[in-house]
């Protein structure tokens, strides 16, 4: 039997193949047996020749994406080209690739290594709010230094857990990988040219280096690799904050007062809803421009030491540091709190109206919302690990890895990640907005003459401008995670037995708080208050060149938010920091201990080659949940039905633990059918532990609505995560049948199945929080009742509270009034009283969901034309969708980032020319259901096309070309129907220009 040329001796076979895979697999000392092959290519050719191999050769579904050489890899951003593997999506920030989705799983579902190892995520959400996420940002990394990215599909006994989408393992350059002795290096540089940028630099650098040195013996060796690379670049767009969703039931919220003849007519409806049909109004249209920087510097250093053949010792450190800054401006029309004059609906189920008219008669003109906005954030990684790796003899090897990494995303300024400073001018005297084109369109009756304190010229500037709130929100999140990892393997004549321990210690914190200062009126009393010349005006139809803008209103303003903050603080006597106390202060901390065993055995069955790897891991975690909060001291009852939390002067910390453990088998088999073709078959269970937020001890209270002897049941209300919540569990099946017609050639067509439970899902509980009791249904109360009852005066949540005040305090139930009993007295819950039940909606495990698909790929080279091909398409369903059409006050569970995506690459390489051409597409996809209360909101279908050009001048000098959206395409979200928008992004290309020179 024929078979391409490929790695065959059995100790190189335990290795990842061609590159390793770190502490997926032990890796052994290089083996010189005389039936090594060496594939002599280069190229883009090699690299799809290499990650091919990994494909067919490993065990399981695995796809790779390989480097030709070292600071050459195909895309610019790992996750740009992690989205060019059948079954992986991307989602984008500011444009560039920044975190993952496997076959419908979102980030948080997906596990991430480097080497091998574990890396912690750390990801600060935009515009504020208290960290959650455990996924990582593939943006926080260059690709200058990264030699390989796998994507492991299917589970292994010998993979760590938390990958239910795949594990994505990032290998980087060791010095033992070099392919010759003594000193070799690289060094690059970049002009990067961002179409969108508007007031940074048109051209960036980026520098990138890479060194090598190994002994002539190969004993010892050193790696640097270091890049730095700095964006500028904007966008602009347009976006909704929320749309208000309600059945018809023949009214329309806003509607003029028919009482108050000045606020006008009765509303007018066009083509108005049918009664009981879902409509929904919008809140609010806001335009914004964003400016944004961004500095990334990457640098890792390696040293492999082999003393002896059976012993080689690697040492490694990883940094990257990113450093974001973003200046904001936004201009928008409020539509909550003023009249409709006329609304026109479509003819969509969930009925929305596409243009929108506002005029309230009786008010003077109102705001016109200008804030300016800045994003100061620093994410920084770092990795240190250890690994010895020592063959004991010919059958056995060991390998023991240690490594502490830590992910930190922080503010980069006092006044927190995201600041928000509000400035209004009141110079609106009716709005409306146009929704019946691709670009929606701001409609103001502009009018700065009505108020007597503006300036009155016609045109909105500065002096039309006052100051309302100042918004400093700091977020925070450091990850660490201490990993130790001792694996063995025993060769047999047939295969080899894997096994291992491992242990791993996680520790996030996350940190947010909110500052909020109160300032002017929006420009009501201050208009004109600001300094010199501190906003330069800004014409935002200007700023959007794919869209007619016809007929918008769209003068807005630019500014410095620490300037006119501290402006600000001086004038209303406050500080520029965000030093409120934390909202959220919260730890969650995972011990895991595992063991795992592997059986790989390889053979033919009547003449059909075969591989077998079958394993079991077994893994105990026990969590621990710690808030530092302020503990309520207890519920006051102060007056009939009023009620109030009081709460400690301190704060505590709150400690919640649990456990639980998880046996995972898994089975991998594939044999070779027929001369190049192999099926394949794997099952696995692998899990996915929550969400910090969701594992949150914390929880906050609400008061009772009345006294618990009259409510008769369970009134107050809470809210809180839940510390022992359990991971998601899948049960994984693959199918597959590859065929490998030519040395860079195959076709593929695959078939996944996955059955999840333990879902999360939020449920109402009935519990004590916190030991709270109640004081409404305690002796004191039920004495009262009696007391009421006894002389005849009828009972009411007002009766009951004064008299058990006047019982309490000594006074006759006759002598003072309800007003002076409700102004005079508390009654304070104690130590008689009963636990007070509280209805709390908490995140639960209940759940379940099928997830599956298909994966068709194919690639070719067309002889020795120099033309090559790759294409895939992926489909991915799953059973749980959300219904548009659901009454909204009922809360929904459905499936996020389900869509199906497809890629094709064109390939040309022919003596000293390379040039690749790639298109992406994803379609849309129901991305959240959780940012508006039981509101779904959808990602639009996107397709991107990128480019690649490069010539080889010498063997040593090669220039490159690379474009990234070249046809410059923008990104759109909506809610229940497609005319609801919720946020569209105007994007643009990127070109980079890019020389490297060989020593």
């Amino acid at each position: 039997m024929t078979q391409i040329p490929l790695i065959k001796s059995k100790i190189a076979k335990s290795l990842s193949l061609i590159l390793g895979t770190g502490l997926v697999f032990p890796a052994y000392a290089q083996d010189t047996a005389d039936d090594v092959e060496v594939i002599q290519v280069t190229g883009i050719r090699s690299s799809v020749q290499k990650s091919m191999a990994i494909k067919r050769d490993s065990a399981g579904v695995v796809d790779a994406i390989t480097a030709e050489d070292i600071g050459k890899f195909p895309d610019t951003n790992l996750a740009e080209s992690l989205q060019r593997i059948t079954g992986i999506s991307i989602s984008r920030n500011n444009g560039e690739g920044s975190q993952v989705t496997a076959r419908g799983f979102g980030p948080d579902f997906n596990m991430v290594t480097l080497n091998g190892r574990t890396m912690p995520g750390s990801a600060l959400p935009a515009g504020g709010g208290a960290p959650n996420s455990r996924a990582f940002d593939f943006s926080d990394l260059a690709s200058e230094s990264v030699r390989a990215v796998e994507v492991y599909k299917t589970g292994r006994a010998s993979i760590a857990t938390g990958g239910i989408g795949a594990t994505i393992n990032i290998r980087t350059a060791r010095p033992f990988d070099a392919t010759q002795t003594g000193f070799t290096a690289n060094v690059g540089a970049k002009a990067l040219h961002d179409t969108t940028n508007r007031v940074g630099d048109d051209v960036t650098p980026e520098v990138s280096g890479f060194i090598n040195y190994l002994t002539d013996d190969e004993r010892f060796g050193i790696t640097f690799t270091g890049s730095f690379q700095q964006r500028d670049s904007a966008a602009q767009g347009a976006f909704v904050n929320e749309w208000r969703v309600n059945p018809y039931d023949g009214s329309i919220p806003q509607s003029p007062d028919p009482s108050n003849p000045a606020s006008g007519d009765a509303v007018v409806l066009n083509n108005a809803p049918a009664m009981g049909q879902l409509f929904a109004i919008p809140s609010d249209l806001r335009y914004y421009m964003a400016d944004r920087e961004r500095e990334r510097t990457n640098a890792q250093l390696t040293l492999q030491y082999a003393p002896s053949n059976n012993l080689t010792a690697t040492l490694d450190y990883t940094y990257s540091k990113q450093d974001l800054f973003e200046a904001r401006a936004e201009q928008s029309i409020w539509m909550d709190d003023r009249y409709f004059t006329e609304l026109t609906f479509d003819d969509n189920a969930v009925t929305t109206p596409v243009l929108v008219t506002q005029e309230r008669r009786d008010l003077l003109p109102r705001d016109l919302g200008l804030a300016l906005q800045e994003l100061n954030q620093v994410n920084e990684n770092k990795s240190v690990g250890l690994n010895l790796e020592y063959i004991v003899n010919d059958d056995l090897s060991l390998t023991l890895d240690v490594h502490n990494s830590s992910a930190e995303g922080r503010p980069d300024a006092p006044y927190g990640t995201w600041t928000n400073l509000g400035l209004g001018a009141n110079v609106v005297k009716g709005q409306g907005v146009d929704f019946r084109g691709d670009f929606p369109i701001m409609m103001v009756d502009f009018d700065d003459q009505a108020r007597d304190n503006l300036n009155g010229n016609g045109v909105l500037d500065q002096d039309d401008v006052g100051t309302s709130i100042l918004d400093m929100n700091f977020s925070s999140q450091d990850t660490e995670i201490t990993q130790a990892r001792l694996d063995g393997t025993y060769i047999m004549d047939s295969g080899s037995i894997n096994f291992g321990i491992e242990s791993r210690a996680m520790e996030s914190t996350s940190l947010q708080s909110l500052t909020r200062h109160t300032m002017g009126n929006w420009g009501i009393e201050n208009p004109g208050e600001l300094p010199g010349s501190v906003l330069t005006p800004l014409d935002f139809a200007s700023e959007f060149s794919d869209f007619n803008t016809d007929g918008i209103f769209s003068q807005g303003f630019t500014g410095s938010v620490s300037e006119i903050g501290a402006f600000a603080g001086q004038r209303y006597g406050f500080n520029l920091v965000a030093d409120n106390p934390y909202a959220t202060n919260r730890t969650i901390e995972e011990d895991i201990t595992a063991l795992y065993f592997e059986l790989d055995l390889s053979g033919d069955i009547n003449g059909m080659e075969y591989n077998l790897l079958a394993g079991l891991r077994y893994e105990d975690t026990d969590v621990t949940s710690i808030a530092n909060i302020s503990l309520p001291s207890g519920i006051a009852w102060e007056g009939n039905n009023d009620f109030n939390v009081r709460f400690g002067s301190a704060m505590e910390d709150v400690s919640v633990s649990s456990s639980y453990d998880h046996l995972l088998p898994a089975f991998d088999f594939d044999i070779e059918v027929a001369e190049n073709m192999i099926a394949r078959f794997s099952y696995s269970k692998t899990i996915a532990r929550p969400t910090y937020n969701n594992l949150s001890a914390a929880a906050t209270v609400s008061p009772p609505n009345g006294p618990t002897l009259l409510t008769g049941g369970a009134t107050a209300s809470a809210d809180s995560g839940n510390p022992s919540l359990v991971p998601l569990e899948s049960d994984n099946v693959d199918l597959s049948v590859e065929y490998y017609f030519a040395e860079t050639s195959y076709v593929s067509i695959g078939y996944y199945d996955k059955r999840v439970k333990n879902f999360i899902g939020n449920e109402q509980v009935e519990e004590n929080v916190f030991g709270l009791t109640d004081a409404t249904a305690g002796p004191r109360a039920r004495a009262a009742l009696a007391e009421l009852e006894a002389r005849g005066i009828p009972v009411s949540d007002t009766s009951l509270f004064n008299m058990v005040a006047a019982m309490e305090n000594g006074i006759d139930y006759d002598s003072l009034t309800d007003e002076q009993f409700e102004a005079r007295f508390d009654v304070l819950p104690n130590s008689e009283d009963p636990e007070l039940t509280f209805i709390n909606s908490k995140p639960v495990n209940n759940k379940s969901a099928n997830i599956y698909g298909f994966e068709l790929a194919a690639q070719h080279f067309f002889g020795e034309s120099g033309f090559g091909m790759a294409a895939n398409y992926t489909t991915v369903t799953g059973d749980i969708g959300f219904d548009n059409q659901a009454d909204p006050s009922v809360t929904q569970f459905a499936l996020v980032g389900l869509s199906d995506t497809a890629n094709l690459i064109l390939m040309y390489e022919k003596d000293d020319l390379q040039a690749r051409i790639a298109y992406n597409w994803r379609d849309e996809f129901l991305d959240t259901t959780s940012q508006y209360v039981n509101e779904p909101g959808y990602t639009e279908a996107y397709s991107q096309i990128d480019f690649s050009l490069s010539y080889n001048v010498t063997d040593a000098l090669s220039v490159t070309l690379e474009g990234i959206n070249v046809t410059e395409e923008n990104i759109r979200r909506h809610g229940r129907t497609s005319a609801m928008l919720w946020k569209l992004d105007e994007l643009g290309a990127r070109y980079a220009l890019g020389v490297r020179y060989k020593f």
